[in-house]
């Protein structure tokens, strides 16, 4: 091992709960303390004095998150006070970028220890109300949810940036023919191939106990037949093809990751899963963020110096059907190379939590089936998306 690279030496994650669901009881920041615990608890030669930073992922901030997130879990989970920590938000892909920034601080010699990850609960997200520009407005003000999507929107932005999520991606079903019945079928695989990797014990090491007990992704429904997703009505326009079972669902959740140099093997006794081989951010037109991994995926390939040809697994947040298999079709790869384990679709999308998720799948599942290349992608809204490459290891391909 180099002595100036990072590796990811852990991941663990709640189970994601649905909308006023599992979760709906539990503050963010205290949803983020439990990951982080259950994370230390799982590394117990990580000595939490030696932690240089915390960087969470969070895309609201607005409510019991309070600002800075990582900080307040970092304390609300029992670390040293002397651990400092941030939260970074870019919306969908926050938990990547932290990680992303957690890798980068280690291999410039910042830091040999850090806790990345993210954490949303889109159910206790508040409405908020602005500030009147002048005291004692005579007009009515209304609240108005943080949950998802824009919101306060400046007037000076171009309409069709400012679209809803399921307007701009019925915009790329139009642009790539990508039918309703495709995307139905995406869908209902994603959440087979989910049961079947809880079934298989796929999920046993990545996704920490509930209060005690194991418990399943809430969303995740194994009868779910492409069949029965075509008799729900379209969600955004009468006419059009994106439904809520063929698009990922508001949840709640966090992940956290542990990071660390080639040193950390020895003091903490661990084995590191991956290596960050590399990573990329890319932006274009607002309403096509559904496409923006294309090309982050592409530009993180070629800073790790490999093709697409060597890649053994792909972890793609599903954030709808459409936007996925369009990436997946412009990409060229072999489906099946994509989310074997399931994805957003099925298990949930918690905005700040999901980049941790794929990326600590996408390292299990490297070693699970010995491939040594794989390929972490989130679209973010607001026309941008991440990518990280990661090498296995821990087993040879």
């Amino acid at each position: 091992m180099n002595s100036s690279d990072a590796f990811l030496y852990s991941a663990i994650r709640t189970p994601f709960g649905r909308f006023g669901g599992l979760h709906a009881g539990v503050r963010p920041d205290d949803l983020a303390a439990r990951v982080i615990r259950a994370l230390l608890e799982a590394a117990p030669g990580v000595d939490p004095d030696r932690i240089d930073e915390i960087v969470m992922g969070n895309a609201n901030g607005a409510g019991e998150e309070n600002r800075n997130v990582a900080r307040m879990a970092s304390l609300l989970a029992g670390l040293p006070t002397s651990v400092p920590g941030s939260t970074v938000n870019r919306l969908c892909g926050s938990s990547l970028d932290a990680a992303m920034i957690g890798s980068r601080m280690v291999e410039v010699g910042d830091a040999s220890v850090v806790i990345a990850g993210g954490v949303e609960s889109m159910t206790r997200a508040p409405w908020v109300v602005p500030k009147p520009e002048r005291a004692y407005p005579v007009g009515d003000m209304s609240g108005v949810s943080t949950a998802l999507g824009w919101r306060l929107i400046n007037p000076a932005m171009p309409k069709e940036w400012t679209a809803s999520l399921g307007e701009c991606n019925e915009q790329l079903v139009d642009q790539f023919s990508i039918g309703r019945e495709r995307q139905d079928e995406f869908a209902a695989r994603s959440h087979r191939l989910a049961a079947a990797a809880w079934d298989a014990g796929r999920y046993a090491e990545l996704v920490m106990a509930h209060d005690g007990d194991r418990v399943v992704d809430e969303s995740v429904r194994a009868q779910v037949s492409a069949e029965g997703l075509a008799a729900l009505r379209p969600a955004f326009r009468p006419d059009g093809a994106i439904t809520a079972g063929n698009a990922s669902p508001l949840s709640d959740g966090a992940s956290a990751l542990l990071i660390g140099s080639a040193g950390l093997a020895e003091e903490a006794q661990m084995s590191p899963l991956a290596r960050f081989a590399g990573r990329s951010a890319f932006a274009l037109e607002p309403n096509a963020f559904g496409l923006a991994p294309i090309e982050a995926a592409n530009r993180a390939l070629a800073r790790a110096g490999i093709g697409w040809g060597e890649v053994g697994a792909v972890e793609l947040n599903e954030a709808f059907a459409v936007q996925s298999l369009a990436c997946i079709d412009a990409w060229g790869i072999d489906p099946e190379l994509v989310n074997a384990w399931g994805g957003a679709i099925a298990i949930g999308h918690p905005l700040g939590a999901s980049g941790g998720r794929i990326l600590g799948t996408l390292a299990h599942r490297l070693i699970a089936q010995r491939s040594r290349w794989g390929v972490a992608a989130i679209c973010i809204g607001v026309g941008q998306a991440l990518a990280v490459v990661l090498e296995n290891v821990v087993s040879e391909s």
